[in-house]
């Protein structure tokens, strides 16, 4: 894990006047559980989707583990992003898509386990 830094970011789109996220300082300690609640149209998805570099930073610094990471394709990124749904795959139970990707980084299942069980106790999903 790491820790993300969002430094005065901001995302204009072209031809639009009001950000569509404006001037957002946050840091995500390495190991916090950190949920973007808001109603729709906010900017939650559009700041997940800075930080996971799907689309660009109009201005302001990201840093991950103290990288600027403003121009760093998302590619090399080294980081995985979930939003708004528990199911990601709809064919697969809520533990399988929250263990996804877990199991695709080779996360050994007891590691697995113990990381989804406190996750979903966390988002009230426990037996």
């Amino acid at each position: 894990m790491a820790v993300v830094e969002l430094e005065h970011i901001t995302k204009t789109y072209p031809g639009m006047e009001t950000p569509a996220v404006d001037d957002v300082m946050l840091t995500i300690d390495h190991g916090e559980f950190m949920v973007l609640l808001g109603p729709s149209g906010c900017g939650k998805t559009t700041t997940l989707r800075m930080i996971a570099g799907l689309e660009s930073i109009s201005s302001g610094t990201l840093r991950i583990d103290g990288e600027v990471m403003n121009r760093v394709p998302a590619k090399d990124r080294d980081i995985a992003m979930v939003f708004q749904s528990y199911a990601l795959y709809p064919h697969m139970t809520v533990g399988k898509n929250l263990a996804f990707g877990l199991r695709r980084r080779h996360t050994p299942g007891p590691e697995i386990k113990r990381r989804v069980e406190a996750t979903a106790q966390m988002l009230g999903l426990s037996d």
